[in-house]
């Protein structure tokens, strides 16, 4: 199976913390798991896994 990425904004202040100093700035993220209404997301880096909602996060935008 081929392995998704999804590239990611922060847009919440915990998020752009999250993002400088945890993903290296790194915007692209593997989608490890998903189901109908989010995604459950690892960092490149392999320091960050959280889920993503795919509609109005409200600490991420999906980049299109």
């Amino acid at each position: 199976m081929k392995t998704k990425f999804i590239c990611l904004t922060p847009i919440s202040k915990e998020a752009k913390t999250q993002f400088t100093l945890d993903m290296l700035q790194f915007h692209s993220c593997r989608v490890k798991n998903e189901d109908n209404d989010r995604y459950y997301v690892e960092s490149l880096n392999k320091t960050c896994y959280f889920w993503v909602d795919k509609v109005s996060d409200p600490n991420w935008r999906i980049e299109k």
